[in-house]
């Protein structure tokens, strides 16, 4: 017995240490009331990537098929969300780049005032380059030149350059579940849902004030959900949720990943 038990601890040491190391730090903050799951990512430990469709060319258009086409491909799923606004037709509404290869164009057309978040000004694009994450608004990162990986368009932005978007109301009444993403540094992504209904601007608060983003992005509303290998599903009630255009995954790094 104590053989077989030492020969099973052993099979499972040497699993985990040929398991890619992960520093993904996943934790729940409360600000003012409200609780909200947050959660790190390290670009030198984990590959962010951007998913649409599967390999058929069918929308993927939710987490739990994210996490199918995962397992079925071998690879550990260590975090997903949803990415940014999309239409009717359940397409991203802007800017889309998987791999290198854009799948949707840059959106620079502002839309009427009222129309939907994505009108609300300045909008903007989260994207990683060259193992380098950012977040710019959408007239930055038209001018900026850049070749990015991946890259989701959605608005508003919530903090720009320090400062919160003054369109957001710090008194207005419209709570809803949002989530977000920000760059503290170069290599460090910061993604946000919060776990009850919260403002705009309570939102803006928490990415500005409590994670330390100078540039943050708002990726979407009600349906917005984050899921976690550590802690499961935090965010929007599953009753709530309708299918993604895109969705953002992070895989641990293996050694051929660039």
């Amino acid at each position: 017995m104590r053989i077989a038990a030492a020969r099973t601890l052993t099979w499972l040491i040497l699993v985990l240490a040929a398991m890619p190391a992960a520093a993904l730090e996943s934790r729940r903050l409360t600000v003012d009331g409200a609780g909200f799951r947050v959660v790190r990512l390290d670009l030198d430990h984990e590959r962010l990537e951007l998913r649409w469709r599967d390999e058929g060319g069918a929308p993927l258009a939710g987490i739990e098929a994210l996490r199918h086409q995962a397992r079925s491909g071998g690879r550990r799923l260590l975090f997903a969300t949803n990415a940014g606004i999309y239409d009717r037709e359940y397409r991203p509404l802007g800017l889309h780049i998987e791999e290198g290869r854009t799948l949707r164009p840059l959106n620079t057309t502002p839309g009427a005032p009222r129309a939907g978040n994505f009108s609300i000004q300045p909008n903007g694009v989260f994207y990683v380059e060259g193992g380098r994450a950012g977040v710019m608004t959408t007239r930055d990162f038209a001018a900026a030149g850049l070749s990015p990986r991946l890259a989701t368009q959605s608005g508003p932005m919530l903090v720009v350059d320090g400062t919160i978007n003054p369109a957001l109301d710090p008194d207005s009444g419209s709570l809803k579940w949002r989530s977000g993403v920000c760059a503290v540094r170069p290599r460090e992504v910061v993604f946000a849902v919060s776990e009850v209904p919260v403002s705009f601007h309570a939102f803006a608060r928490l990415f500005r004030d409590h994670v330390g983003c100078r540039d943050a992005l708002y990726l979407d509303g009600t349906l917005s959900r984050i899921w976690t290998e550590a802690d499961g599903y935090a965010g929007a009630p599953a009753f709530m949720v309708k299918p993604y255009a895109g969705m953002l995954a992070a895989f641990p790094i293996e050694p051929s990943s660039p």
